[in-house]
């Protein structure tokens, strides 16, 4: 697997959103634009930044209704230039896993590219928002991320008091464990699993 040909470009338009998604597995954890959701936009750039992954995102949606529509789709787009430019999976290391704490915050990230997206989501929150950002799209997000990646991921939040916190945590748990998954280890065309494909 060539590690220079690991990026995946998509766009997707609806009535909802305008997307545009490029990303880079192996790259410094660069982020280049935006979704007008500051808080939002905070944690993809640690999601990035942990993982190492560089982002290229133009997004335009109908936040004048609410937030969620721009955030269930940022997670799609994303999830399918991972599964893009994670290609057919060979030679990548499959298996993941972090713990990231922020200071009272504690986040464990599990992550295997097993070609099943499931998302096994523990957290619970203290106030439901971070400033106008409703808490309750951090589940939606990682839900549309992990189905169209195609990816068995399980978030943790073990403790936690202040909901900003805790939700970084679970950004920069779930960047380090997709790192750690995708790293090329192996031979070029061996895929890790029995089965022979992913």
């Amino acid at each position: 697997m060539s590690q220079s040909r690991r990026t995946g470009s998509v766009e997707r338009q609806t009535a909802e959103t305008s997307i545009e998604v490029r990303l880079r597995l192996d790259g410094d954890g660069t982020v280049a634009g935006g979704t007008s959701i500051g808080f939002f936009d905070h944690m993809l750039a640690s999601w990035c930044r942990h993982g190492q992954f560089d982002l290229e995102l133009a997004c335009r949606g109908d936040l004048h209704v609410d937030q969620h529509h721009t955030v269930e789709d940022v997670g799609i787009c994303l999830g399918q230039a991972l599964d893009e430019a994670l290609g057919d999976r060979a030679g990548v290391q499959r298996f993941g896993h972090a713990y990231v704490a922020m200071d009272e915050a504690l986040a464990r990230a599990v992550v295997d590219l097993s070609g099943r997206g499931c998302l096994v989501f523990e957290a619970e929150f203290r106030e439901g928002w971070v400033g106008d950002f409703p808490v309750s799209l951090v589940r939606e997000f990682f839900a549309a991320l992990a189905r169209n990646a195609r990816l068995a991921l399980h978030l943790d939040l073990l403790r936690g008091l202040n909901d900003h916190h805790s939700v970084e945590a679970l950004f920069k748990a779930s960047g380090r464990a997709l790192r750690m998954a995708a790293e090329c280890c192996g031979p070029a065309g061996a895929v890790p699993s029995t089965k022979g494909s992913l």
